[in-house]
């Protein structure tokens, strides 16, 4: 391990210090010999929003004016301990926030697993939920050690990775809105445990709604007016943060920035009461993004004083804000009559049930019957190592294996070249949102656990690659056996308030590639490390690359998750999570929130579902060292029992000419009697065992009237011997999967031909009474 990367981990150890607690009694309340043992929001038998109501009812005006930021002060009358709202746990417990300290407890580190961009390439929720699992438990064990000042967790980021510049598009599970959607249900079943009533930790499902944008030429999140159609909204950007609530039953939502139509986000009630709470019915609390309820005032404009913006945000349905700012105009806000005490009092009681059900009140945390015994050995257990292991094998992507290059026989390396600026650099492994990890091994040194002889140079001294030492790393890949190049970005060029302007690697990481590659032996190994896609067209058709793989950012284990996949000793099964668009894509702007595409005017649209125009890769590329064979077997439903449970329903005509059923008049009862499961077949033809990643999209007969070319609506993995043939089930929805959103957002089922696809196989449905 370099010294100057001991030394950027120990700064940052460092700086975190200023804030750290020493580790030692978790704060509480109602404890056995307390003097409120006997009121009811003691009583632990009551409904949490029982208890909530009762001791709000308790709380002086300066007393809840005081909770509305997210440091919440304490009440020391009641014995209420002061509380911390904002902790990250995006793939790990993070230095983020103020919720939890890493340091001079017992606790110093946190499995950090992968950035969720490349966990999601694994196409899997069961690992995604396992991982919530082990970041929800690690939570809970800093919060016994009494080093946790909150465990309500301001993750997971399901917002949908619009536009590959996007510098936070690394912290979502992608571009496609099935796959956001499950991902974030399983990440929250996983951090927030198996009880309602006795949560884990509390997830929250961020940043509602359209946000992607951080700052792009000058437009910044902070006052940027997202345009968006209600198609749009209906079918892209908020099913992942309905699936978080109806499906996860997420204890939080988010809103973001951004305004929609004119409208911010934390001033919506349309969003955070008609639909968060009357249609998705959240059971917890809304939180804004920090600093957004101050932004509707000073950025937006979108009130005239400080007061207004407070009452705005409340009625509308927010109740606690990431700052301060509430509890500086609360107070003059109830003064001036924009607001009354009741408007307080309802996010209040939505605030403290949350710290009810987390057992705040029921006394010593240590005595919780399910999580009071988690501590310190619960944290970096060889489980949690082995499943980061695990996590980034999964995310590796194949994307390039010209001649079956890979994988490399380790005796078979006599020397080797590891040349680029990500290999030996711990925080690219980390990507953001990320906590002191408990152990890490970069690509570096991932292979140099295969190869003895290995010769390192960063050839780049930073991403940015305004320099690059082109001549020494001729001269070293000459020299070699074999050429590992690591490249790949930074979060000095995608990162939260920071976006993209151009697709291409950055500086002169081209030209040294292509320079090192023209020197080596033999065909050289390019390992990419990004959040967002990169235009690497140059590398797909150079015969000198002779292997390309991407690795997001992948984890404390992703150089040997890397050097496994290079030497075999994991087949990879990753598959892309996004578009790669090619350069040219960057003269459109990142403002257009559009995601159909104009013939009119040339806009090619967004994603796999409707981008018409080239592409690098296409979304669910990956390759394997084996050959798999999937096909469709069964499943195309029963017609006739459709005739059966529509009875009475007929198709609507449209004035487009279409035959339509509407799938809230179909309503939840037919809807579940609809359902019918798929078997694809799969075959590993060799000749290695490994997983194979089945994805099942649907398409319908025409695109007309914004209609995707293809839709996503199930995944699964299934390993499989050399030889073997397994069949893979999946259900689908009708009312979910074969819907779609026409442009008022309304939900509708096509009667006729629908067809299910996985790869080249397709199964025609036919959908009517």
């Amino acid at each position: 391990m370099a010294v100057s990367i001991v030394l950027v981990v120990a700064a940052v150890t460092v700086a975190m210090l200023a804030g750290v607690a020493s580790g030692g009694n978790p704060a509480f309340t109602c404890g056995p010999t307390s003097a409120q043992k006997g009121l009811a929001f003691c009583n632990a038998a009551l409904p949490a929003e029982q208890r909530a109501a009762d001791l709000v009812a308790r709380l002086t005006t300066a007393e809840k004016v005081a909770q509305l930021g997210d440091q919440a002060t304490g009440v020391p009358r009641l014995g209420v301990p002061a509380y911390k709202w904002w902790s990250e746990a995006l793939h790990g417990l993070a230095i983020s926030g103020k919720g939890l300290h890493f340091g001079n407890g017992p606790a110093r580190s946190a499995t950090s697993f992968p950035q969720v961009i490349h966990t999601a390439a694994a196409f899997d929720d069961g690992l995604w939920f396992r991982i919530g699992q082990a970041v929800g438990k690690e939570g809970r064990a800093f919060y016994n050690l009494g080093q946790a000042e909150g465990l309500t967790m301001w993750s997971p980021n399901v917002n949908i990775f619009r536009d590959p510049r996007w510098g936070r598009g690394q912290e979502t599970p992608g571009e496609d809105p099935t796959m956001a959607s499950k991902y974030g249900a399983a990440y929250v079943k996983g951090l927030q445990g198996n009880s309602l009533t006795n949560l884990q930790t509390s997830a929250c499902c961020k940043h509602i709604t359209a946000y992607d944008i951080e700052d792009w030429k000058g437009v910044s999140r902070f006052n940027f007016n997202a345009k968006v159609t209600a198609q749009d909204l209906a079918d892209t950007y908020n099913p992942p943060f309905r699936s978080c609530v109806v499906d996860g039953k997420a204890s939080c939502i988010m809103c973001a920035y951004t305004l929609i139509n004119g409208v911010p986000a934390c001033a919506s009630s349309d969003l955070l009461t008609k639909t968060v709470r009357g249609e998705w019915k959240l059971d917890g609390y809304t939180a804004s993004d920090c600093d957004a309820v101050a932004i509707l005032h000073k950025s937006e404009h979108y009130t005239r004083t400080a007061e207004e913006a407070v009452a705005v945000a409340l009625k509308a349905g927010l109740d606690i804000n990431c700052g301060v700012y509430m509890q500086q105009h609360a107070a003059s806000a109830l003064q001036q009559g924009k607001m009354t005490e009741k408007d307080v009092d309802k996010a209040l009681k939505s605030l403290f049930a949350i710290r009810m059900r987390l057992g705040h009140f029921d006394g010593d945390p240590r005595s919780n019957p399910v999580y009071g015994r988690l501590g310190a050995a619960d944290i970096c257990t060889p489980a949690h190592k082995a499943l980061a292991l695990e996590a980034a094998k999964r995310g590796v992507v194949l994307l390039k294996n010209d001649a079956r290059l890979l994988p490399l026989r380790a005796p078979a390396v006599a020397s080797a070249a590891v040349i680029g600026h990500n290999a030996n650099d711990i925080l690219a492994l980390l990507g953001n949102y990320y906590g002191l990890p408990c152990e890490t091994t970069t690509p570096l040194g991932g292979i140099q656990r295969f190869v003895k002889n290995v010769k390192f140079l960063p050839g780049c001294g930073t991403a940015a690659c305004d320099v690059a030492a082109t001549d020494q790393a001729t001269a070293l890949a000459k020299s070699s056996d074999y050429v590992f190049l690591v490249m790949g970005l930074s979060q000095k060029q995608e990162q939260e308030g920071f976006d993209r302007t151009s697709l291409l690697l950055p500086g002169k990481q081209q030209s040294l590639i292509t320079a090192v590659a023209a020197a080596a032996k033999r065909p050289v190994i390019l390992i990419l490390l990004t959040g967002g896609p990169v235009d690497i067209t140059f590398a797909q058709t150079n015969p000198k690359i002779g292997a390309i793989l991407w690795a997001g950012y992948p984890g404390q284990a992703g150089g040997q998750a890397i050097a496994q996949v290079i030497f075999g000793e994991h087949n990879p099964s990753g598959k892309l999570p996004v578009t790669w668009y090619p350069e040219e894509f960057t003269k459109f702007p990142m403002t257009d929130m559009r995601m159909r595409p104009d013939p009119a005017t040339g806009y090619p649209g967004r994603s796999y579902r409707f981008y018409k125009g080239k592409t690098v890769y296409k979304f669910g590329h990956g390759l394997s060292y084996s050959k798999f064979a999937c096909r469709l077997v069964s499943g195309a439903g029963n017609s006739s029992s459709y005739g059966k449970v529509l009875a009475g329903l007929r198709a609507t005509a449209t004035p487009e000419g279409d035959a339509i059923y509407h799938v809230d008049e179909i309503g939840d009862d037919r809807c579940e009697r609809l359902k019918f499961p798929v078997m694809v077949e799969v075959q590993n033809h060799g000749p290695m065992d490994g997983k194979h990643t089945v994805l099942m999209f649907v398409r319908w007969a025409s695109m007309e009237g914004g209609r995707a070319a293809r839709q996503l609506v199930g995944f699964r993995s299934q390993h499989l011997k050399v030889g073997e043939k397994k069949n893979v089930k999946m259900e689908i929805s009708p009312c979910e999967h074969l819907s779609r959103a026409r442009e008022d957002g309304e939900k509708v089922i096509d009667r006729g031909s629908h067809f299910l696809m996985v790869e080249e196989d397709e199964l025609e449905i036919r959908f009517e009474a």
